[in-house]
């Protein structure tokens, strides 16, 4: 039996999640629940997994909950409900599941604490690195990943030597503005945006999705889940999110992770790892007409995935500012603060302001944090 605590659970990835647990009883008990706001679904979540704690970030959300939860499940609230459920002393793995730097601190803290982590949130690693990886090879923690392209590379390593692996070869969906003319990315509504063709994911996901933001963020994730340099992480566009990722052979063969573009399988994997269990959904079928393309990442009209390699050479604080700075430009995108491509210019002008470096210790990247989202802030107003 492994004990789940979830970290956004009523998002897309903790929804799934609990479907995945739900489809084997036997094999896990969630011990707690967290999300940002959404009072509503948590509440129904509690009702059915009985979790041990349950939490809601956002304070007047929590206030409300407490004013009308009458059960059994202890309620946390506030930043504190992260910390709460990560370090929970019944979890023995933690999925962190949310969205942004938020996840950093809880997935530092579940480290300490020796749990498994399953790694939904990629700004964990894209921003902090250098630190999750020392932690998690110092308290022997594993670092199971959830997102579907690390999961494929991470399931075609397995029982490879790696001294025979050339590179690392993420997919990209193209997101909703691939076959858009030039001239017309910069201009793209937040509804164009949110019209992903393959995968149903979060508001913000989409927009970095739309922009290849996500992929330079999976591209430096790469680089620290797995330990290849950039110049062996390449990135190909495959419209259909049929091939999950692949990895390339020092003879020149290709390995590659097939499956329809549900989150379920990459979820299931990383909770019932190192086992395959049966997993009911609609799996890909090649009885049935089946094409596939590759195509190489238009750079020039979508820049940002160009300075994901950029910052990711660079290491240090660059990356964490990269992250940073986009994620609050993306949301000043869908509140119409700023056009879709002022996200690049602001990301570039935070880049840009940064001074000197300190030695990187949590603190120290959460004030860089800080400094990114004001700084970009500050340029938008």
């Amino acid at each position: 039996m492994k004990y789940l605590s979830i970290i956004g659970s009523t998002g897309s990835i903790g929804t799934q999640t609990l479907d995945v647990v739900s489809q084997h009883p036997d094999q896990f008990k969630v011990v707690a629940l967290v999300a940002h706001h959404n009072i509503d679904l948590l509440e129904k979540q509690i009702k059915e997994y009985q979790p041990l704690i349950a939490g809601l970030v956002d304070e007047s959300a929590f206030k409300e909950l407490q004013g009308r939860y009458t059960g059994p499940t202890k309620l946390v609230g506030g930043k504190e409900a992260l910390i709460a459920a990560a370090t929970i002393q019944e979890a023995t793995m933690v999925v962190t599941a949310i969205v942004g730097a938020a996840g950093i601190e809880p997935t530092v803290e579940a480290i300490k604490k020796r749990k498994t982590i399953g790694l939904a949130n990629k700004e964990t690693l894209v921003a902090g690195g250098p630190l999750i990886t020392s932690l998690a090879k110092e308290y022997g923690v594993q670092i199971l990943p959830i997102d579907s392209e690390h999961s494929a590379i991470f399931q075609c390593l397995e029982g490879q030597n790696r001294e025979n692996v050339d590179s690392l070869i993420v997919t990209a969906s193209g997101g909703p503005l691939r076959t858009w003319d030039s001239d017309k990315i910069q201009t793209a509504t937040a509804a164009d945006c949110l019209r992903h063709p393959t995968w149903n994911m979060g508001n913000k996901i989409t927009i970095d999705s739309a922009s290849l933001f996500n992929k330079g963020l999976e591209v430096i994730e790469a680089h620290w889940l797995f330990g290849f340099d950039f110049d062996h992480i390449d990135v190909v566009v495959h419209p259909q999110s049929i091939v999950h990722s692949m990895i390339r052979m020092k003879d020149g063969a290709i390995l590659a992770q097939m499956g329809n573009p549900d989150m379920r399988e990459p979820i299931q994997y990383a909770l019932t790892y190192p086992k395959r269990e049966t997993l009911h959904m609609n799996h890909l079928d090649f009885s049935k007409v089946l094409q596939l393309e590759f195509l190489p990442p238009r750079y020039d009209d979508f820049p940002a995935l160009r300075l994901a390699y950029e910052v990711g050479r660079s290491s240090g604080f660059k990356p964490a500012v990269f992250n940073a700075a986009n994620e609050t430009a993306v949301y000043a995108f869908l509140d119409d603060k700023i056009a879709f491509g002022d996200i690049y210019k602001v990301v570039t002008s935070v880049l840009e302001s940064m001074g000197h470096e300190d030695d990187f210790t949590l603190d120290n990247l959460l004030a860089i944090d800080r400094w990114a989202r004001e700084k970009a802030t500050s340029l938008m107003v």
